[in-house]
């Protein structure tokens, strides 16, 4: 399937700007150094000033997604269907295995097009929690690609019959989205074969 997304509600970057955070948590979970360094480089960290600042990759200055980010959002979107009566999600079993070993993403990096004009944006808001010594709220800041922005990749199934479960998944896309702060409504979007 080759599918085009265009974003309902902005969505927001998820890579952390801090270099040494990325390099320790997150790009140490990439399969091999090549990759890892890959990652760490696709950031640009050297030109982002607020190191608590969760952002964008970027690919020749243009901002992106990757594959796993896509096939996070499928497992997300699995979990909670197999809640809901009468969903293809609600009849696979293992659908993580499914996920991971059948149904594959690419390229590895899906550039994000910005609508005509815009521009990359910011998104403050608080974050709640409750801890032993009560309720602590800080502020998180994201970078944020507007409505209206658009990815296409391609999705490959090997099981034919795992194309309705995909399809459920995108027609999802349009209640819980991609990236940070999904649960507000960010990174909505609707969906079209591209």
């Amino acid at each position: 399937m080759k599918v085009k997304l265009t974003f309902t509600e902005p969505i927001l970057g998820t890579a952390s700007a801090n270099p040494d955070i990325h390099e320790e948590f997150i790009a140490s979970n990439a399969p091999d150094a090549k990759s890892r360094k890959d990652e760490v480089e696709a950031l640009g960290v050297d030109e982002v000033v607020d190191k608590s600042t969760t952002i964008f990759p970027k690919l020749d200055g243009k901002p992106f997604l990757y594959d796993y980010q896509i096939k996070g959002f499928f497992k997300d979107a699995c979990s909670m269907l197999a809640r809901v009566t009468d969903t293809e999600s609600k009849k696979i079993k293992a659908y993580k295995k499914v996920i991971d070993g059948t149904i594959f993403v690419g390229p590895r990096k899906i550039t994000i097009t910005l609508p005509d004009g815009a521009k990359i944006g910011r998104c403050q808001r608080p974050l709640r929690g409750q801890t032993a010594q009560g309720e602590r709220i800080a502020l998180a800041n994201s970078e944020e690609c507007p409505a209206g922005s658009t990815i296409e990749f391609e999705i490959t199934t090997l099981n034919k019959a795992n194309e309705k479960l995909v399809v459920e998944w995108l027609n999802y896309g349009k209640l819980r989205g991609i990236g940070q702060w999904r649960n507000s409504g960010k990174g909505r979007f609707e969906w079209e074969n591209a």
